[in-house]
């Protein structure tokens, strides 16, 4: 009786470790300014896309709603180049006592943590630890895992499904966080997302790609967004609504600096659980 409790509570903590995984999510860049003069809706929009390629680094906030989990409050830091690493502080609201919690992903593994409740299941340790080189493999760790695939994406390329839009229209201008911005919105398909970088390279290609999966995954095929972008043409903030398979998205994304330093270390191995060897212990259970 005592294993088959200790295998349910893990395979609870292991739940709630996902969850949060799965709600990590996007990025590009703000800058101060006026708005570029002489440039079309659809121009900016590309231009602002087109700048992204430039970042190394970034911190953002992101607020919303999101399929199953409800809404969501996070701020994060993510590097992109040399090598990638984030770290993450969420809070969901409403899943209570168990909304709160800290992603890092660093030196090729995801670690979730700083929950308390998650710590009352796995023996006092504070962390999970999941190694993002199972995913892919046969019988691997990452098709039973949701969320993880997306934890190694730069999610600055959610920011350029606008440019492929058909109907891309300027709203007007506003401040965000101090900033002027020009704000533009329009309605785009998984179809026309995936038409508008095919004549990129091909790292870009694959990473938006990545990025656009995620969001066929949730069941949703049609986005509508909304941009704004400052006057050295990065975007400041935007925000994507679409209906999926398990209920709506709304998330909104401002960005608060790029290209500073980032670095994220992993926590310590004594307060550290392998996630990969709970989720082994609960299948077999």
């Amino acid at each position: 009786m005592r294993s088959s409790v200790r295998r349910s509570a893990r395979s609870r903590a292991i739940g709630a470790g996902l969850a949060a995984v799965a709600l990590a999510a996007g990025a590009v860049s703000c800058a101060k300014g006026e708005e570029s003069p002489k440039m079309t809706p659809a121009a900016a929009v590309a231009k602002a896309a087109k700048n992204t390629e430039a970042i190394t680094s970034f911190r953002y906030r992101m607020t919303g709603e999101v399929p199953e989990q409800g809404q969501i409050k996070a701020t994060a830091s993510m590097r992109i180049k040399p090598t990638v690493a984030m770290s993450m502080k969420m809070t969901a609201p409403d899943q209570g006592a168990a909304g709160t919690a800290e992603i890092r992903l660093v030196d090729k593994a995801m670690y979730i943590g700083g929950n308390a409740e998650m710590a009352k299941e796995m023996d006092g340790k504070s962390w999970l630890k999941f190694d993002l080189s199972a995913l892919g493999e046969e019988g691997g760790l990452g098709a039973t895992a949701p969320g993880a695939g997306q934890a190694d994406q730069n999610p600055a390329s959610e920011s350029t499904f606008l440019t492929g839009a058909k109907d891309v229209k300027k709203v007007g201008t506003e401040t965000v966080d101090g900033v002027q911005t020009t704000h533009y919105s329009g309605t785009v398909t998984a179809d026309d997302i995936r038409n508008s970088f095919k004549g990129e390279d091909k790292a870009t290609r694959e990473q938006r790609e990545k990025s656009l999966d995620q969001y066929e995954k949730m069941g949703i095929d049609e986005l509508t967004m909304d941009m704004w972008v400052d006057g050295d043409d990065h975007t400041k903030q935007f925000r994507m609504k679409g209906d999926a398979d398990k209920g709506p998205l709304d998330m909104t994304i401002t960005f608060l600096d790029y290209n500073k330093p980032v670095t994220v270390t992993a926590p310590p191995a004594k307060d550290t659980a392998d996630l990969a060897e709970m989720m082994k212990e609960a299948q077999a259970g």
